[in-house]
């Protein structure tokens, strides 16, 4: 029997999204965004790992559980594929990150990501560099 929750968050483009960072993305509930953080793709949003739920973040600790990252801006949507821990602490009250590679710390909600932030279409990645561009991001987890 399949296991599926979803967590949807909202956020907004920023000016200097550059989505160049080969690991990881990011998504912040900071407005602010300077030039280095390369990884940040949406800032504003009005979720961090430290506010999902209960039971998403169990689903995401267990074995095997694969994390979908939805992106929908101004019509484009593009996918992220990437995988739960039980070594996810899911705690970090302003950031969420995915990560390409097993490095797991409170901000981290899934490793081996099909897709980081300089793997984004050049096309969703020029949308996001609106800062009144509104973002959408499903989080969808499965086992």
């Amino acid at each position: 029997m399949q296991q599926k929750l979803s967590e949807v968050i909202y956020g907004q483009g920023h000016e200097n999204v550059r989505a160049t960072h080969r690991t990881t993305l990011e998504i912040t509930k900071d407005l602010h965004l300077s030039k280095a953080g390369d990884c940040i793709i949406v800032v504003g949003a009005d979720k961090a790992a430290s506010d999902l739920s209960h039971g998403f973040k169990e689903l995401l600790r267990r074995p095997g559980a694969k994390l979908t990252v939805k992106l929908e801006a101004s019509g484009i949507t593009e996918q992220v594929t990437a995988w739960g821990s039980p070594y996810l602490l899911l705690r970090h009250e302003t950031d969420i990150v995915i990560r390409k590679s097993t490095y797991v710390c409170d901000r981290t909600i899934a490793i081996h990501a099909d897709k980081a932030a300089n793997d984004l279409s050049r096309r969703l990645v020029e949308v996001l560099r609106n800062s009144h561009q509104q973002v959408k991001v499903t989080l969808t987890v499965s086992i």
